[in-house]
């Protein structure tokens, strides 16, 4: 029997860039049942034990707020075969729940995240690195609304954290980070030309 056979895919870019999107378009263009979609950020260190002020205060901006060696260990398994209970993390409570979703290997794996291509370990894991590029108007824009909606949080809190943490960090890890990719793709989702490339040079690989 042929050893088992995984492309992993990366996908980075600031926040609100549009990599979820990607991600997505490219997962929906497989035939069902040959990828599985990853995010970096359920990967965060779980804060069990620590007060809520402290866990506000955190930088989860930074490389060091993510598990990275669970992820690379969790991305070795599937990528040879074996199931993973991928973690899932609670952003409204800033903490990693009790309960985990378990990933059956599939030939294409896509990882997405701000640090995917910043952090050394997991971007030499990938076989194509992609990079999501949209203007810093938009991507602030998509966070405030993001994090109000879903996640809860004040125009005022957004506000001091893009600040503070989320534009120094973006300036620091991600933006030197598009260097490494195979392919930058400009206004993420919405460019339809380089999602078609990317799909068929997928199932190319499939095939």
């Amino acid at each position: 029997m042929a050893p088992f056979q995984c492309l992993v895919v990366g996908v980075a870019g600031g926040t609100g860039s549009g990599k979820t999107t990607v991600a997505s378009e490219l997962a929906a263009a497989l035939p069902d049942g040959r990828a599985h979609i990853v995010e970096y950020d359920s990967y965060y260190r779980d804060q069990t034990g620590v007060d809520d002020q402290t866990r506000e205060a955190i930088n989860y901006d930074h490389p060091d707020a993510l598990e990275t060696e669970l992820l690379v260990e969790h991305i070795g398994l599937l990528r040879t075969g074996k199931p993973a209970e991928i973690p899932v993390y609670d952003f409204v409570h800033h903490n990693r729940s009790q309960e985990t979703r378990r990933l059956e290997p599939r030939p294409v794996l896509i990882v997405e995240g701000i640090m995917a291509l910043a952090v050394p370990a997991v971007r030499e894991l990938f076989d194509i690195k992609i990079f999501v590029d949209t203007d810093a108007d938009l991507r602030v824009f998509r966070r405030i609304r993001r994090d109000i909606e879903q996640r809860g949080r004040s125009f005022q809190s957004v506000r001091q954290q893009y600040y503070d943490f989320v534009r120094p960090m973006h300036m620091e890890f991600v933006e030197p980070s598009k260097r490494w990719a195979d392919l930058i793709v400009p206004e993420g989702g919405s460019n339809r030309v380089a999602l078609e490339v990317l799909v068929a040079r997928l199932q190319r690989d499939l095939a």
